[in-house]
């Protein structure tokens, strides 16, 4: 299942180029990622109380069109693999593919500082998990 979020690309994000900057479409995925654990229900809240806590492991973007402004959409997808998850995110306006960004996630025990061996278990904090791919 895929989760899409809107955003309004705003003046403070340009470049001396007329761009938008490259770390700005980084805050645009996480901004969405966020957004989507949000709305699946996770309550950030409950899972520190059970010492555990979502990471970022790596992103990788590709770049494939400048963003210009007005309003970009990007759609979130997530899917688990043992102690780790990935999350692959499209940006894009007026139906073009204007970057794509894939993460590797994990679920920290915070007591251990390792990684959970299943990283699929945030489900069991999400009222919808299906967001989160599960």
């Amino acid at each position: 299942m895929t989760f899409t979020v809107r955003i309004q690309v705003r003046n403070a994000d340009f470049d001396t180029n007329g761009h938008v900057c490259g770390p700005k479409y980084l805050e645009y995925a996480d901004h969405a990622r966020w957004e989507c654990v949000r709305a699946a229900g996770v309550c950030l809240d409950a899972l520190a109380g059970a010492h555990l806590g979502p990471v970022n492991l790596e992103t990788t973007i590709r770049f494939e069109r400048e963003i210009r402004g007005g309003e970009i959409e990007v759609v979130t997808e997530f899917a688990y693999h043992g102690k780790t998850g990935r999350v692959h995110q499209e940006l894009s306006a007026d139906g073009t593919r204007l970057a794509t960004v894939h993460s590797v996630t994990g679920l920290l025990d915070l007591r251990t500082r390792r990684l959970v061996p299943d990283a699929e278990r945030i489900g069991a904090f999400a009222t919808e998990p299906g967001l989160l791919g599960l």
